[in-house]
């Protein structure tokens, strides 16, 4: 019955957030051809843009990465697309909990069950990392599946090893947001905070970027993994961490509350 409520509550915005990452995906794969075209344009960079800024850094390095079809699906899906959408399908997943609904009768009939509190946060929880689960696995799947159709081909194992770094660090904004749904009892405002730390985190990454090797963005989208083929061990059993403490502290939440 838990399973399945909370099931009920968020199976919309997670068939929204697969059907739209999906389509990315398939974006992603057909674009490269494209792409290839305009390589050789690269070459004048240096002469056309001033690469001693930021944003003059990351188009040279953007163009350097994307030279090959591997650094073309990591910096366009693994670093940009799948991270940026979902990170926000996180934020909506752990969004809109028990507090949420107490202005009508669901959380009266959800508490009524013969369940402990404990048991219908840790339910609810399961199920959005569930279906943070596959958002991140099924529509990376698509590239290797879909490589061949342009003369390309990705590893499967790249693959699972990206969704791998993107499940277990990008946990934390969904962990922070199911916290924060504990605190204020409507949606929007855990749902505004949890994306603006989102933001902020990015933006502190890229202005830091030379002293951040472990920055949350880069731990998701595997970066240390593209490049060195080596997993970032520190990023995700931080991230780990810090998502089992907010998930903790959530259920404490709930279970001093006087409904």
């Amino acid at each position: 019955m838990l399973w399945y409520k909370s099931w009920l509550e968020t199976r919309w915005r997670f068939l929204i957030g697969l059907a739209l990452l999906m389509i990315l995906a398939c974006s992603a794969v057909f674009e490269y051809p494209a792409v290839q075209k305009l390589m050789p344009l690269t070459q004048t960079i240096d002469t056309t843009i001033d690469t001693r800024s930021m944003m003059g850094r990351l188009i040279k390095e953007g163009a350097e990465v994307q030279s090959t079809y591997r650094g073309f699906v990591w910096w366009q899906w693994f670093r940009q697309n799948l991270t940026q959408m979902w990170t926000l399908f996180a934020v909506l997943l752990g969004s809109g909990g028990l507090l949420s609904q107490t202005s009508g009768s669901a959380a009266l009939f959800t508490l009524s069950l013969p369940a402990s509190r404990n048991r219908v946060v840790g339910v609810r929880a399961a199920t959005g990392l569930a279906e943070l689960l596959v958002l991140a696995f099924v529509p990376s799947l698509l590239i290797p599946l879909l490589s061949p159709a342009i003369g390309q081909s990705y590893g499967i194992g790249d693959t699972l090893v990206h969704g791998a770094c993107l499940f277990i660090a990008g946990a934390v904004f969904f962990s922070l947001a199911f916290l924060l749904s504990t605190v204020f009892s409507d949606v929007w405002r855990p749902l505004l905070i949890a994306c603006a730390v989102a933001v902020v985190l990015g933006f502190a990454e890229q202005a830091v970027r030379e002293l951040s090797p472990y920055g949350i963005f880069r731990v998701m989208s595997g970066e240390v993994y593209f490049r060195s083929g080596e997993l970032p061990w520190l990023g995700l059993l931080a991230s780990a961490a810090v998502s089992a403490s907010l998930l903790y502290v959530a259920a404490r939440n709930i279970a001093r509350q006087d409904f």
